[in-house]
């Protein structure tokens, strides 16, 4: 088994790949297409998510936590494999025969059928990406190489083939491709791996999990990306342009803790295993800390900033994404201390029940502030709706986890952080006083501060720093090479 180091490492390669990525395509993209068709790949795109969490249900958090569990036994390993295959794949024949009734049944979508069969390649593909199984395996070298090769091919194309606004359905078409060569690919190293097994396995072992953990994350999604879908029911392309543009940078700023926790859930569940819980409330609290140490300068820099970040990424006519990136910014830290609580502490101890309660309750939230807010507000009350739903889970899945384990944020190390920005905060606001015309100029200068400020604080000032350490390891590092 690979270290949590090596893994990070990796696992922090693929992140800054999918930041790199993005950043590289996102601005080409939504000028060459537009708000408008943005919006309209938007729309189908989280439809088709939809269906895919239908036919995928709860496999890729039970797939991770089973095949960490089976450790290094690969009889078990193909036993597991093999009965989460084969629910897959009911559900997933199941959700693409709804998903072809509806294009042709659904109004809606009758404007998007294109599209929509190219959604519905992507789904059927789906079921072969098994990224659950190299997770639990925590084979993060593999996953890297594979989906950096992949990621680069694509960005190519992109530049190749979308040259136009009438290119919007290329543009998802390749986009969609990425998930299907993964998906390929993944299927024929599998072999490697395991072996697909009949003998031996148990499926109904695995379906209650495989359901209970499927709908939390139906339940999730209501208050995660029903939004899009109901935006574009209720307004226009260019709302659900809007808050796509939004949600999509927050998605490339959050994607780094992101990594962080896919990588700690086999390590966790593993620990739990062999009851190491010592080392699991270790971990636990380094995440913690790491998650106060990122998320504040960052959440700062990209709140004040946030009209030249979107001019940049996206270029002219997103300015209505502006507002819904700035209320979405403080979730960094929610969604950060919740990823935490949920998928490091809850998921591997087991307490399917209690995730799925605290789901329920974000659903709730979610779909009540939807209906009041999105009609009036559109993409600034889905941004509002996403957020209010992110703190109810955020309080249900600390109370269950205080109950449990008797863990919880370090509020006094928060405060901290939070006075030692409260100088950034005003220097980043005194340089945005600055007449500068450079779009790059005016947001790298302040960049460099907040790079610089944060080093001082967490190198010199926070003396129990995580990041701090990680810092002045690295430097010793550098001069130990030297």
């Amino acid at each position: 088994m690979s270290s949590v180091k090596n893994n990070f490492i990796y696992s922090s390669i693929l992140t800054t790949i999918n930041y790199i990525i993005p950043i590289i395509v996102f601005p080409y993209i939504s000028r060459v297409l537009g708000v408008e068709k943005i919006g309209v790949c938007g729309f189908v795109d989280s439809v088709i998510q939809y269906f895919t969490l239908f036919s995928t249900m709860g496999i890729t958090t039970l797939g991770i936590r089973e095949i960490a569990k089976a450790g290094e036994n690969k009889q078990q390993r193909s036993q597991i494999f093999s009965s989460l295959i084969i629910l897959n794949a009911i559900c997933t024949l199941v959700f693409a025969v709804v998903l072809l009734i509806s294009i042709y049944t659904v109004e809606k979508f009758s404007d998007y059928k294109e599209l929509l069969f190219i959604g519905l390649i992507k789904l059927c593909f789906n079921l072969f990406l098994v990224e659950w199984l190299y997770k639990g395996l925590e084979d993060f070298k593999y996953i890297t190489i594979r989906t950096v090769s992949i990621r680069v091919l694509y960005v190519i194309s992109v530049f190749i083939f979308v040259r136009s606004e009438s290119d919007y359905i290329v543009y998802y078409f390749l986009t969609s491709m990425v998930f299907v060569i993964n998906a390929i690919i993944n299927i024929i190293h599998a072999r490697k791996k395991v072996r697909f097994v009949l003998r031996g396995i148990n499926l109904c072992q695995q379906m209650s999990p495989f359901f209970i953990l499927g709908i939390y994350q139906i339940v999730t999604s209501l208050y995660t990306t029903f939004n899009v879908a109901y935006l574009g029911f209720i307004s226009n392309e260019a709302e659900v342009g809007y808050y796509s543009t939004a949600h999509k940078f927050f998605s490339i700023i959050i994607a780094l803790f992101t990594a962080f926790t896919g990588v700690m859930l086999p390590r966790m569940s593993s620990l739990l295993s062999k009851g190491d819980m010592k080392l699991f409330k270790t971990y636990i609290n380094k995440s913690l800390y790491i998650l106060i140490e990122l998320s504040i300068p960052l959440i700062i820099f990209v709140t004040v900033y946030a009209p030249d970040l979107i001019l940049l990424m996206s270029g002219n006519g997103y300015e209505g994404a502006i507002l819904p990136m700035q209320i979405a910014m403080p979730l960094v830290l929610v969604i950060g201390y919740e990823q935490i609580l949920i998928i490091q502490i809850l998921m591997p101890l087991n307490k399917d029940k209690y995730v799925f309660i605290n789901s329920c309750i974000g659903a709730l939230v979610g779909l009540i502030l939807n209906v009041i807010l999105v009609p009036k507000l559109y993409a600034v009350g889905a941004t509002l709706s996403w957020f209010g739903a992110e703190i109810a889970v955020l309080i249900s899945a600390q109370i269950r986890v205080k109950q449990i384990i008797n863990q919880c944020l370090s509020y006094r190390y928060l405060i901290k952080n939070l006075i030692m920005y409260i100088p950034l905060l005003f220097i980043l606001l005194l340089l945005l006083n600055y007449n500068v015309t450079n779009n790059i100029t005016r947001i790298s200068v302040p960049l460099l501060v907040v790079v610089g400020y944060f080093v001082i604080v967490n190198f010199y000032i926070l003396k129990n720093s995580i990041s701090g350490a990680f810092i002045r390891n690295t430097i010793n590092n550098i001069i130990h090479r030297f």
